[in-house]
C-alpha cells in the first residue's frame, strides 16, 4: 500500500472515530419490522410469554414485547444486526435464541419452541436470585472479577440447575488470569450441556470457544485452533461462533486466523452484512485493498442506509481515488 492510499485511509478511519458515538447511540434501531410465534413442543402456542430483545452490539437497545392468544408477537422500528431474544413464560423453561434481522429484506417469521418444566426441576429454582446473576453481570462489567465470580457461584448454589452460568464464572477465572480454573469451569459446562436437550448443543459450543480463548490468551495457537474447531463443528450452522473466533484473533492481531473465520462466517451466512464489514478492514490491516474494497462493497449492498454503511462508502471511496 502507498503512502498516498494510507493517508485516505487514515482519514477514514478519523471518520469512524467521529461517528462511532452517534452509531452507537442509535445501535439496534431502524425501520424494519420483526414478528414471530412462541410455541410448545407439540406446535401449540404459548401465550403471555415474555420476549426480551437485546442487540449484541455495545449499548444496543434493549426491546420487549408479550405474545398474544396465538403465541404470536412482533417488534417494531428494528435495525439490522444480531438480537438475543429471550422468552421466559411461567411453568417453561427460559430460552435464548439470536436472530439476525435486517433492514433490507422481509425478515421471515421466527419460531420459538419452549420446553415445560417439569415439576420441581425447574433451572432456575430461587427466582429472587435472578437479582444477584445481574449484579454480577454488572461487576463483571466493571471489571471487578473478584465480586462477580462471588455472585455467579452464589447464584449457582442456590440454582444448581442453572449450569450455563459456569461459563460467567469460567469467564471471571479467565480475566483474573487463572486459566487452570477457568478451562475446568468450561469443562463442567460442556459436560452438563450434553444433557440438555434444548440449549446443550449451544453451550457446549460456547465453552469449547471458551477454552481456545484460553490457551490463545497463553499464547497456544494450536490448542486454540483446535478447540475453536471443535466449537465451530458442534454448532455448524451457528454463524456466530466462527464470527465471535475472527473477533478474538482480530483483537489480538492475528490478522490471517481472523481472516479465515470471518471468511468462515460469511459462508455459513451469506446474507449477514457484519462479517463483510470485518473482513474488510482485517484486509486493510493487511495492505490488500482489493480485497477490502470487495468486502466493502457486499457490505454497502447487503446494508444499504445505515451509519455504518456511510462509513464503509467513505472508505471505499478513499481506496478507488
Amino acid at each position: 500500500m502507498d503512502h498516498r492510499l494510507s493517508s485516505k485511509l487514515a482519514a477514514g478511519a478519523a471518520i469512524l472515530l467521529v461517528t462511532a458515538g452517534l452509531a452507537l447511540a442509535q445501535a439496534g434501531r431502524g425501520t424494519a419490522r420483526i414478528n414471530g410465534v412462541v410455541v410448545d413442543a407439540q406446535g401449540n402456542p404459548v401465550a403471555g410469554a415474555k420476549l426480551t430483545l437485546v442487540f449484541t452490539k455495545s449499548g444496543g437497545t434493549t426491546l420487549e414485547a408479550t405474545t398474544d392468544k396465538k403465541g404470536e408477537w412482533a417488534v417494531m422500528g428494528v435495525g439490522t444486526g444480531n438480537w438475543d431474544v429471550t422468552v421466559n413464560a411461567e411453568g417453561w423453561i427460559p430460552v435464548t435464541q439470536r436472530i439476525y434481522t435486517s433492514q433490507l429484506n422481509r425478515n421471515p417469521k421466527f419460531s420459538i419452541q419452549l420446553q415445560q418444566k417439569a415439576e420441581g426441576t425447574g433451572i432456575v429454582q430461587d427466582e429472587a436470585t435472578f437479582q444477584m446473576l445481574e449484579e454480577g453481570n454488572a461487576f463483571f462489567q466493571e471489571g471487578k472479577y473478584d465480586t462477580a465470580l462471588i455472585m455467579y457461584q452464589d447464584f449457582l448454589a442456590k440454582n444448581p440447575g442453572a449450569y450455563q452460568v459456569l461459563l460467567n464464572i469460567g469467564d471471571c477465572h479467565r480475566e483474573k488470569g487463572e486459566y487452570d480454573q477457568a478451562i475446568e469451569s468450561y469443562n463442567k459446562l460442556i459436560e452438563q450441556a450434553d444433557t440438555d436437550s434444548t440449549m446443550g448443543r449451544n453451550m457446549g459450543a460456547k465453552g469449547l470457544a471458551a477454552i481456545g480463548l484460553c490457551y490463545l490468551k497463553q499464547d497456544d495457537l494450536p490448542k486454540a485452533q483446535e478447540y475453536f474447531m471443535k466449537s465451530i463443528e458442534m454448532a455448524p450452522q451457528d454463524e456466530n461462533l466462527p464470527y465471535n473466533v475472527a473477533e478474538i484473533y482480530f483483537s489480538n492481531s492475528q490478522i490471517d486466523d481472523a481472516i479465515k473465520y470471518f471468511e468462515m462466517a460469511i459462508q455459513i451466512k451469506p446474507d449477514w452484512p457484519d462479517p463483510y464489514l470485518r473482513a474488510a478492514y482485517a484486509y486493510l490491516n493487511k495492505g490488500e485493498s482489493a480485497k477490502a474494497a470487495e468486502h466493502l462493497e457486499k457490505f454497502v449492498q447487503l446494508e444499504p442506509d445505515t451509519e455504518r454503511t456511510a462509513q464503509a462508502r467513505s472508505i471505499l471511496d478513499a481506496i478507488k481515488k
